[in-house]
């Protein structure tokens, strides 16, 4: 397949307009394959020229450009030729598809609990060849006219409305032009729940084995959905720019949501099940805030091309965590997303492979590469930086007029700070050049000189690394903190040095807290006295505040400035007594699978599992634990326990710490104490069989796979091992299972000669699944073997020209985490 440059689609921009594209897709005719038929309307700036258009057919029967056939076999690397174009053309597709298992393209599922057959298409990035010939670029938008045969007993769900129009026909209505990535239809025996708000419809979907978790859950669902709608309609100053909205949970889906315009993909899994915590609620909220963001941010307004993925992305984020918070009764996203999110954009930032928001993508390579961790995350905190200097309504006032210039067609980021300068009042060239051109993160320390207990002078200090020399414009809070009323002074700083009078003669405080509030996107360093000082003062910080500081600390400790033991120790003291779910979470999170399992010194692991296990014993006998934390505790202490026969207990109905009284464990919870015995040798392949067929349904065959894979047996390593990278009929939700049992730090001897093998047979595992190949990388790779070998053997491999981009970057990024894994390991010993 050869992938579009950014070159060729801004030369197919200038030639092409395309008017109509309408699609006949045949949904009935077997397990493997689909029928395609297309014909696109569209004019050419210059007569006679040559162009193409991709196909990625199973077979292509015939093509016509204008009434003349072309020659099927021209087609070559996914591209048809299209020569001797005239003014006004016509071009007719006739192939069969390839169903998929890979989550591109349409792919077709078997649900395990009872036989039936779902289908969805997931175009994004360029898969829409994969179900029908196009354009496949964002600025060559098609209004899209979609028909579709199907079974009789199924339904159709796609960005227009469907309209039944025999036993096996449906039709979509013709959509407003929308770039060709945001194709969607779902298909199959869905069973649906259907409401409406101010006029507009709106649906939920799933497949049959989860109608009864669905319908549970659609009073919270509908609700959070209408509380967005509002409160986007009300920011923006823009309707919903669509007929309906639609959200489609879907089995096996590869990323969280995807936001179709009208037509939201949402993986299933948030149809829960099981019991959930506050915390998995509070995610879902923030990704059906973050896909209706989308509407506006993509959708309405759609990048020309993907080196200004910000545009959608960033501010899809930054307005999920906002609205849920604003919106919702999860007030505590925004803290959410400093103890955790936030420090990923950070993480990502400082790897070798780091970029700028707005980042080149001179191929589709580098464009699917750019969905990481800097252009969402990052890219969220640096709207939020922009918000505080510029001003809310400013900021607001900038998007209407955005909306206004851009509606239906194609923006870049000059447009978009064009929009925000006019609102503003000021010229955001400079700052963009900073903030958004410029890649890495600043460093901010505070420096104080005191006398007789007061204040003589303070400064905040900002450092870059010498890789990326950029010192950035940075508008904060920071808030002295000690036995007065915590006082805060709002700062402006530019350059090395940042003077502070306003603190001069104030008592000096046990604690200056830079960032207060958590404007800022910046790393902030804490001397050895404001660590102390933070066991005392953290309980007493607000909510955000406790999380930001939080996700400074796990930094220190991937920046080597902070000894892991330092943090376990602080974390376990502190989480007793903390009653906010979202730090809460994120805390527990970080400490046993970030902290203890990786960047603390493996011999001090069991003590450390220990303590942490008894903090949640002490949380959830004490006097109660944070309203809705109860779970998420739990599943903590199920994953810390090594006492084999205090889990089989549990499993076998005995009270679970905190219990009123005793009962089976649900689906989730009892499959994690399946799954910390499985890694402790303590969980034979009969019980996993047992309990899979007990409840069938796909999230008993992922967590019964990855139970197999986390057995310490050296042939169910070997199985598994031999599944997950030569085995082509399995999804990539099953690697992924597989994947996620395989490492386990219990079982480092045992899975040693697996190191070695990962790198050497990476790449022939991945021939052949190139949409799979980057998420196989990242689940396989051997993080918990945190040592030089393993350093070693990578850069090997890195070092190999014949390895593509889609591997190489993860590969980088991974290395380069494990890497500060190992350095940080030598400040155990001292």
């Amino acid at each position: 397949m050869t992938r579009l440059t950014h070159l060729e689609a801004r030369e197919r921009a200038a030639l092409l307009h395309v008017t109509s594209c309408t699609v006949d897709l045949a949904l009935d005719q077997g397990d493997e394959i689909f029928g395609s038929s297309t014909t696109l309307e569209f004019t050419s700036s210059v007569p006679g020229a040559t162009t193409f258009l991709e196909l990625r057919p199973h077979t292509l029967h015939s093509a016509e450009l204008n009434g003349r056939r072309l020659d099927v076999t021209t087609l070559s690397g996914g591209r048809l030729p299209l020569p001797y174009l005239r003014a006004e053309n016509t071009v007719t597709v006739v192939a069969d598809m390839a169903y998929s298992r890979d989550g591109q393209g349409i792919h077709r599922y078997v649900d395990p609990a009872d036989g039936e057959t779902y289908l969805y298409a997931h175009t994004a990035v360029d898969a829409t060849s994969r179900v029908f010939a196009c354009f496949d670029q964002p600025d060559l938008k098609i209004p899209l006219s979609l028909r579709v045969t199907v079974d009789e007993d199924w339904q159709v769900i796609g960005t227009g409305p469907a309209e039944r129009l025999d036993a096996n026909r449906w039709k979509l209505a013709t959509t407003p032009p929308q770039s060709t990535y945001l194709t969607t239809l779902a298909a199959g025996p869905y069973v649906s729940f259907l409401a409406e708000h101010d006029g507009l419809p709106i649906g939920l979907h799933c497949r049959a084995s989860l109608a009864d978790a669905l319908k549970r859950e659609q009073a919270e669902l509908f609700e959070i959905t209408t509380q967005c709608l509002d409160a986007y309609q009300r920011l923006f100053g823009v309707h919903y720019p669509y007929a309906k909205y639609d959200q489609v949970f879907v089995p096996e889906f590869g990323v969280l949501a995807m936001e179709n315009p009208a037509c939201v993909l949402i993986r299933d899994a948030f149809v829960f099940e099981s019991a959930p915590t506050e915390s998995d609620r509070e995610d879902r909220a923030v990704v059906i805030a973050h896909e209706m963001a989308h509407m506006w941010f993509g959708n309405l307004v759609t990048m020309r091309w993907w080196d200004d993925l910000w545009l959608n992305e960033s501010f899809a984020d930054y307005m999920a965590h906002r609205l849920v918070t604003e919106a919702t009764r999860f007030t505590g996203a925004r803290t959410s997303f400093a103890a955790g999110r936030k420090g990923q954009g950070y993480a990502a930032d400082q790897r070798t492979t780091t970029h700028p928001v707005v980042s080149p993508a001179p191929d589709l390579d580098a464009a699917e590469l750019a969905f990481d961790r800097i252009s969402y995350f990052k890219g969220s905190a640096v709207l939020g930086q922009l918000a505080a200097r510029l001003g809310d309504t400013a900021l607001l006032d900038g998007l209407r007029i955005y909306f206004e210039r851009h509606a239906h067609a194609n923006a870049t980021t000059d447009d978009f700070l064009a929009a925000l300068s006019l609102a503003g009042g000021e010229d955001l060239t400079e700052w963009a050049q900073a903030w958004l051109h410029s890649a890495q993160v600043n460093t901010l320390t505070p420096v104080l000189t005191a006398r007789d207990g007061r204040i003589v002078s303070a400064e905040i200090l900002q450092s870059a690394p010498e890789s990326h020399p950029v010192l950035r414009p940075h508008t904060l809070e920071v808030g002295l903190y000690g036995a007065d009323e915590p006082h805060r002074i709002r700062v402006d700083i530019s350059g090395e040095r940042t003077a502070l009078p306003a603190l001069t003669g104030r008592p000096v405080p046990e604690l200056l807290l830079l960032n207060d509030g958590d404007l800022a996107y910046a790393k902030v360093r804490y001397d050895a006295t404001a660590t102390e000082a933070l066991a005392a003062q953290l309980p007493r910080l607000s909510p955000l505040n406790r999380a930001m500081v939080w996700g400074s600390l796990l930094l220190s400790v991937q920046d080597g400035d902070l000894p892991a033991r330092d943090y376990l120790r602080l974390a376990t003291a502190l989480v007793t007594t903390e009653r906010q779910v979202p730090i809460l979470a994120e805390v527990l999170r970080q400490a046993r699978t970030e902290i203890a399992d990786r960047y603390l010194e493996p011999g001090l692991r069991d003590g450390a599992l220990a303590d942490l296990a008894g903090s949640c014993r002490t949380l959830l006998t004490g006097p109660g634990p944070a309203d809705g934390s109860r779970l998420l505790v739990l599943r903590t202490l199920v994953d810390s326990v090594t006492d084999t026969a205090e889990l089989r207990g549990w499993l076998n109905g005995a009270p679970l710490p905190g219990a009123v009284e005793a009962g089976e464990p649900d689906g989730d919870l009892g499959w994690r104490i399946r799954h910390r015995l499985a890694v402790l040798g303590a969980l034979d392949e009969m019980e996993i069989d047992t309990a899979e067929r007990a409840r069938p349904g796909s999230q008993s065959a992922g967590w019964a796979a990855t139970c197999r894979a986390a057995q310490p047996s050296a042939t169910g390593k070997a199985a598994a091992w031999e599944a997950i990278t030569t085995d082509r009929s399995l999804s990539h939700h099953d690697v992924g299972a597989l994947a996620a049992g395989f490492w386990q730090p219990e079982q480092s001897a045992l899975t040693a000669p697996y190191v070695h093998r990962f790198f050497t047979e990476l790449q022939s595992a991945c021939a052949g699944r190139e949409q799979l190949a980057p998420a196989l990388l990242r689940d396989l790779y051997p993080r918990y073997a945190a040592t030089a070998d393993t350093l070693r053997l990578a850069t090997g491999l890195l070092e190999r020209p014949d390895l593509g981009a889609l591997l190489r970057r993860p590969l980088s990024d991974l290395t380069d985490d494990l890497r500060r894994v190992v350095a940080t390991r030598g400040l155990e010993k001292r």
